[in-house]
Parts: structure tokens; sequence; C-alpha cells
């Protein structure tokens, strides 16, 4: 049960491991691109290319539901960002449970967006790691885990695919260690508790007053979707402008000012010098290719 890319490595590695996979279940496709044309989900096509059946019903809750997940006589479910939540009724249905792969250090960024949030806090390490699904919000029992150093200016994006490479592989431990009898869950710590809300466009605008370093991870946390923004003038018009990679600026000064040829704007202490941006309706540019087709000098102040 999965729907975006992130989910695609453990199908992949499942299924070339000889695991018998009964069913895949994703987001239904949905309309996408300049035609609007149905798009089916990442995880739908590989289980397509694989000739494994797939289904994706609105809810999971409800007698029928259950009954459908119970014709597949699955021994376990296997979670990874689905983006629907499992009811108690389906939780039980597989001899084993189900077991999910979660792109945190549990119990720290439970919840929708970890990777995000792991940047966004400036934490320095994040992870992936199994556990058995129960009814609330990322709770269950840790099987196994793995933690992975953050770099201090990688993005979401560069964490992203390692940290699904990881997680399929440790699902694919977890599966064989419950084969031989021998998996073991521990409960979660109780303390460290956070929550990974979901990323809303109302939190996407930088806010240059604020730290340096709380501006570069905001926007490393965002890149490269749905990605930190700001605005420049541009003869007379307002463009907005994506901020894509950063690093610590040198300099001060007010807030949003540009400090020098570099693309360096002045934070509420310090500075961040902006390495890749995306000005709007464009593709994503160096800050050198940027500035050769955007007049920005020193002194002009964005927002």
């Amino acid at each position: 049960m999965g729907t975006p890319d992130f989910a695609v490595p453990t199908l992949v590695e499942l299924h070339n491991r000889g695991h018998q996979i009964a069913a895949v279940y994703t987001r239904a496709p949905a309309a996408a691109g300049r035609g609007m044309e149905a798009r089916r989900s990442p995880v739908h096509e590989t289980a397509a290319k694989f000739g494994i059946p797939v289904l994706h019903p609105a809810s999971l809750k409800g007698e029928a539901a259950a009954a459908t997940f119970r014709e597949h006589n699955a021994e376990l479910g296997v979670v990874v960002a689905y983006g629907m939540l499992l009811p108690k009724s389906i939780l039980e249905i597989p001899a084993h449970g189900c077991f999910n792969l979660h792109a945190s250090l549990l119990p720290r960024w439970r919840g929708a967006a970890p990777i995000n949030r792991a940047l966004m806090a400036g934490d320095a390490e994040t992870g992936a790691m199994v556990m058995k699904m129960a009814e609330g919000l990322d709770t269950g029992e840790v099987a196994i885990g793995a933690a992975m150093p953050i770099p201090p200016d990688a993005t979401a994006g560069d964490l992203h695919d390692p940290l699904a490479r990881v997680g399929a592989e440790l699902m694919a431990l977890a599966l064989a260690a419950l084969d031989r009898g021998a998996l073991q869950f521990s409960p979660q710590a109780g303390e460290g508790v956070t929550y990974a809300k979901k990323i809303e466009k109302a939190e996407t605008r930088i806010d240059w007053a604020k730290p340096w370093n709380e501006v570069h991870n905001h926007i490393r946390g965002l890149s490269p979707f749905p990605g930190a923004w700001f605005e420049i003038d541009d003869s007379g018009k307002r463009i907005r402008v994506k901020a894509l990679r950063s690093t610590k600026g040198e300099g001060t000064g007010k807030p949003g000012t540009v400090l020098d040829g570099r693309l360096t704007i002045a934070c509420g202490a310090g500075s961040v010098r902006l390495v890749e941006v995306q000005r709007a309706g464009a593709k994503a540019m160096s800050a050198e290719e940027f500035l050769r087709g955007t007049v920005l000098k020193a002194g002009s102040v964005v927002e």
C-alpha cells in the first residue's frame, strides 16, 4: 500500500526478493499536466509492470472495504506513504498485522512530512524505521531502523532517494526476520515526540527577518517541492522566485537586502547565499545564470 516515488523502491525490493504480492493499493489516477489527463501514481505504474493487481478505493472504512481486503488472504500488509489512514478493521485482518516504513527516527517527526520537517528544524540526522501499525498516528512498536546524517546544505530532495533505498532494505530485512521467527518489536520512547504536519502553502514564503540559519533550513526543507519563495521587482513587475539551494552567506544588512553580486541576501541575523533558484515559469538554474538574465544589484531589496 503506497503511492509516491518514495514507496517504489520497497515494492521493487519485495518483488525482486520473491515475496508474493497479492495486491497493491494506491491513489486513484488523477488529472495532471497541461492536458489534464488521468495519471497513475508511481506505485501504480510499477505494479502494472510487475502484473500485480491494483486497487484504489476511495475509503478503507466499512465492511465492503474489509471484505475485499480479506479476499487477498494476505499474511502481512506493507505500507509506505500510502496517504490514507488504515482503520482497525483493516489493520487486524493480516495474521502478522501491517508494517509501515516511516522516514524519520521515531518518535521524532510522526506524521505526513518527516523529511521536510527534520530539515526545517535543522536536525543533524534523520533515518527510516519499520514499525507495526497501530490505530494512533505512527505510534506503533518499532522493529528495525537506521540513522542517516544530514549534511548542512542538503535539501529534502537530496535525502529522498537515499532514505527510500535504505527503507526498502529495512523492510526486506524485517520480512526476512519475520520468516525466521526472529523479528522483535520495541515500544517507541515516550519522550521526544514531535509531529511533522503537512506542508501548507501559507508557510512557504521566505521571511528574511528570521536568522540566516532558519531561512536556510526553511529553503532546503521545502526544496524541490513545494519550494520556498520570495518576490523581486523586475521592470516594475512583481516576479516570484523559488529558492532551491542556499548556504551561509557573508555580510549583514537590512533583512531582504541583496549584499553582493553572488545573490547573498541579508537576514535578521547574518545572511544566506542563494545557490540555485527558479524564476516563475522558467527552469531551475544556478544563481550565476539567474543574475545574467535578471538585474538584481547590491542594495536591491527582495520580499
